[in-house]
């Protein structure tokens, strides 16, 4: 291990594992609240089994303009909403917040195109069956999307930690906030290098995971 890396460990690693909080966060906004609203952006489209205008109108909306939005612009526009409930705009915990909206908006789109997929026929002929709509979702839509979510949850993650590093200019913590503090600011371009190969090695990890346990769900 280069002698730069030793003299940083402790704080690299720390770096590290506040990524991996901002990251784990993200991941939990975009299971627990992008799958529900991704879902049910795809049954309130018109012909879907909860066909409704108004709700896919407002869900799509909300959706578009969070994911319109460049990725730091919004972490400052929700400064003042972060500073309400987290008591501060500064550090790991307050950077959970907007990584948490951007999370569920980005995964949300990405259930709803999976969903999208399924053959109609599948779904027909549930409902001539004479399953419910709690049935159809959870019997028929996630089994049969369930490798699409998967890579979608996968491509997720790599963005999250995309904008986990984003955090660092604002003093959010993690990996990128090391970089800057330490390599860019102290112009030790090495160190700086030697991150970025982590963060790329880390990055190809989750990708290889991810897409061999989409392989291996895929039934196709």
């Amino acid at each position: 291990m280069p002698d730069i890396l030793l003299r940083y460990q402790a704080e690299i690693w720390q770096a590290i594992g506040e990524t991996f909080i901002m990251v784990g966060v993200s991941i939990l906004a975009a299971i627990l609240v992008g799958l529900p609203v991704g879902t049910l952006l795809y049954l309130c489209r018109k012909g879907n089994l909860l066909e409704n205008r108004f709700v896919f109108s407002s869900l799509n909306l909300l959706v578009n303009i969070i994911r319109s939005f460049p990725f730091l612009l919004l972490v400052v526009f929700l400064i003042p909403f972060t500073r309400l409930i987290m008591g501060t705009a500064i550090g790991t915990a307050a950077a959970t917040v907007p990584l948490s909206i951007i999370a569920f908006a980005h995964y949300s789109r990405l259930v709803e195109q999976s969903l999208l997929e399924i053959p109609k026929g599948v779904i027909d002929a549930a409902v001539s069956m004479g399953a419910s709509v709690k049935e159809v979702v959870f019997k028929f839509l996630l089994v049969e999307s369930r490798s699409g979510l998967v890579v979608g949850l996968t491509m997720s993650t790599i963005s999250f930690i995309s904008y986990s590093t984003i955090m660092g200019v604002v003093g959010g913590g993690g990996v990128g906030d090391f970089a800057i503090r330490y390599g860019y600011q102290q112009f030790q371009t090495d160190l700086m290098l030697y991150v970025i190969v982590i963060m790329v090695i880390l990055v190809q990890m989750i990708q290889f995971i991810g897409m061999t346990i989409a392989r291996k769900i895929d039934k196709r």
